[in-house]
């Protein structure tokens, strides 16, 4: 048995899905504001970790569409803020995400959710998503009070997975969240849903790579052979 630690957000569900909440009060630069809310939600994310710092998901979103709407100029009232942030509980999955799922519990494994997402939040999106019961367990980085990569937050995963270290793994389509989980000593599965994308150049190389998670499980160790 393997335990596998699924990241949600790029992972599992598509950030991409929050323009269509967006749409309405961005028009033709919708595509820019969510490149701008994205990367100022992980930045906002990272500096909280540096600093020690910890404040829940949920507000790190807000503070980073606030951002991303002074950078770009676009006015969104602040009820309508309000709402976009809980937009994020309504993402969809990917196509491959609930298939891979059940394919790999079939197969044995051990199938977790492990997210920056505050844990009332994932639960939502997850069920929303369609994907809550193709999971044995939904771990967040609340329950550490600090986000990826800090260490502490994949030791969670190793710990509360209940796996040995070299049979825990991180499957992720950030390639700084695989880094992370490299450098504590899991195993990683790098998801390059866009071929054109290399890794990050960095000392370190996945231990797997994979196009999509509907290839996942025909990869060992996980094809159960």
């Amino acid at each position: 048995m393997q335990v596998i630690g699924f990241d949600v957000f790029a992972t599992l569900v598509d950030p991409a899905g929050i323009a269509d909440p967006l749409r309405p009060f961005a028009g033709e630069r919708t595509d820019e504001l969510v490149g701008e809310w994205r990367r100022s939600q992980l930045e906002y994310a990272f500096r909280c970790a540096a600093m020690g710092q910890y404040r829940p998901f949920d507000r790190v979103t807000r503070a980073a569409l606030d951002r991303a709407l002074a950078l770009t100029g676009i006015d969104i009232p602040d009820s309508g803020r309000e709402d976009l942030v809980a937009a994020w509980t309504r993402l969809p999955a990917f196509s491959d995400a609930a298939p891979a799922l059940a394919a790999l519990r079939a197969r044995g494994h051990r199938c977790l959710a492990f997210s920056n997402g505050t844990e009332k939040s994932l639960e939502a999106l997850l069920d929303h998503a369609g994907l809550a019961a193709h999971l044995d367990d939904v771990l967040s980085v609340e329950t550490v009070g600090t986000y990826k990569p800090a260490p502490a937050v994949y030791e969670h995963l190793l710990n509360a997975g209940g796996g040995e270290r070299g049979a825990t793994w991180l499957v992720s389509g950030n390639a700084w969240d695989v880094i992370g989980a490299g450098a504590a000593g899991l195993a990683t599965a790098w998801l390059q849903r866009d071929e054109g994308k290399p890794f990050d150049p960095w000392d370190y190389t996945p231990d797997r790579i994979v196009p999509g998670l509907h290839r996942l499980p025909e990869v060992p160790p996980f094809d159960g052979a």
